[in-house]
C-alpha cells in the first residue's frame, strides 16, 4: 500500500498529465510584467482581463509544481500548506533536505498565494521552484564528484527567503543562497510586487527617465567615502579607491533593490561587487529627498 506521501505524489503526477498549458502563457506573463513599467499609475485594471482567462489560467497556480522534483519531502511540504485567505500571502514550499556526516542542504522556496493576477503569481512561483531545483541538483552533483575523487571536506547549502516588506501596498521578498565549503558566500535576489495592482515593480518603472542612475550613484559614492572616513573597518571600492581594484562607478539600470517598510528605496549589492568579501552583501537606503525630482510619483517611495 502506498504511504500518504506517495499518494500525494501520484495524484499530482496524474493531475499534471491532464493539464494543457495554454499557448497564451508566455504572452500572459509578459503582459503582466510589462504593466509594471507603466510609470506606477495607481489605476491599472488587471482584474477584468485576468477573469477572461479563468479556465486556462486557473491551472497555472498548480502547473509550476510539475517543474520541481516531486520527492517525498517535496510532497510533504506541499501537503502542509495551510488554507489561505484571499489576501496575498507567502508560505514555505518545495523544501529539499539532505544531510550526512559532511554534507548538508536545506533549501526552501517561497510560494505566493492569493493574487488575482494568477499568471504573474504562477510565473514567480515557477521561477522560485526552478531556481531551487537547480540549486539542489548542483549540490548533489558536487557531492557525487567529491566522493568519486575521494575528497574529504564539508559542503553546505542553505537557501530560503525573507519578507523585507509586507504592507497594504508593497510585498518585497528577498531570496538568499548561502554556500559553505572552504569559505562561505551569500547571494541575495529580490522581487517587489505592487499588491494592489498585482504587478512586478522594476527599478526603471519608479522613475521618469534614466537620470536616476547618476543621481543614486553619486549619493552612494559619497556615502561610501563618508562611512570609510567614520569607520576604519569599512572598505568600499569607490572609483578613486587606492586599493588597486576597479572601483564602483554607477549602479546598473536594473540594480538589485527593494522597498522597505518605511517606504524607502534600498539599493543592494552582492558580495565582492563594491567591497571586500568580509563586508558581506552591502545595502544603501536612499533618502527620498535625494531622488524626489526623478520619481514618477510617491505611490511606493515615501
Amino acid at each position: 500500500m502506498k504511504n500518504s506521501n506517495e499518494q500525494i505524489e501520484s495524484q499530482i503526477k496524474e493531475y499534471m498529465e491532464q493539464i494543457e498549458i495554454p499557448d497564451t502563457l508566455d504572452e500572459c506573463v509578459k503582459k503582466s510584467i510589462e504593466i509594471g513599467k507603466l510609470k506606477n499609475k495607481r489605476v491599472i485594471n488587471m482584474t477584468r482581463w485576468m477573469r477572461n482567462m479563468t479556465t486556462s489560467v486557473a491551472v497555472l497556480g498548480l502547473a509550476f509544481v510539475g517543474t520541481a522534483n516531486l520527492s517525498p519531502t517535496f510532497a510533504k511540504s506541499m501537503s502542509e500548506i495551510p488554507v489561505l485567505s484571499g489576501l496575498v500571502k507567502v508560505v514555505t514550499f518545495g523544501q529539499y533536505d539532505y544531510a550526512d556526516e559532511n554534507y548538508e542542504a536545506n533549501i526552501k522556496a517561497p510560494l505566493i498565494d492569493g493574487m488575482k493576477n494568477e499568471a504573474l503569481q504562477a510565473h514567480l512561483n515557477q521561477k522560485y521552484l526552478q531556481e531551487n531545483k537547480k540549486l539542489y541538483e548542483a549540490f548533489k552533483t558536487e557531492i557525487a564528484g567529491m566522493k568519486e575523487l575521494g575528497k574529504e571536506g564539508h559542503l553546505g547549502t542553505e537557501a530560503g527567503f525573507e519578507i523585507k516588506t509586507d504592507n497594504g501596498e508593497v510585498l518585497s521578498i528577498a531570496r538568499y543562497v548561502e554556500n559553505t565549503a572552504a569559505s562561505a558566500s551569500t547571494q541575495v535576489y529580490y522581487d517587489t510586487i505592487d499588491k494592489k495592482n498585482e504587478v512586478l515593480i522594476t527599478l526603471p518603472s519608479l522613475f521618469k527617465d534614466g537620470q536616476y542612475v547618476e543621481v543614486i550613484s553619486e549619493y552612494i559614492k559619497n556615502e561610501m567615502k563618508k562611512e570609510m572616513k567614520e569607520d576604519e573597518n569599512k572598505v568600499y571600492w569607490v572609483e578613486d579607491s587606492e586599493e588597486g581594484v576597479e572601483g564602483f562607478k554607477q549602479i546598473g539600470n536594473e540594480q538589485s533593490f527593494y522597498i522597505n517598510e518605511n517606504g524607502k528605496l534600498v539599493i543592494a549589492f552582492e558580495e565582492y561587487e563594491v567591497a571586500p568579501g568580509y563586508m558581506g552583501n552591502v545595502e544603501f537606503e536612499i533618502p527620498t529627498e535625494v531622488i524626489q525630482e526623478s520619481l514618477v510619483s510617491n505611490a511606493y517611495i515615501k
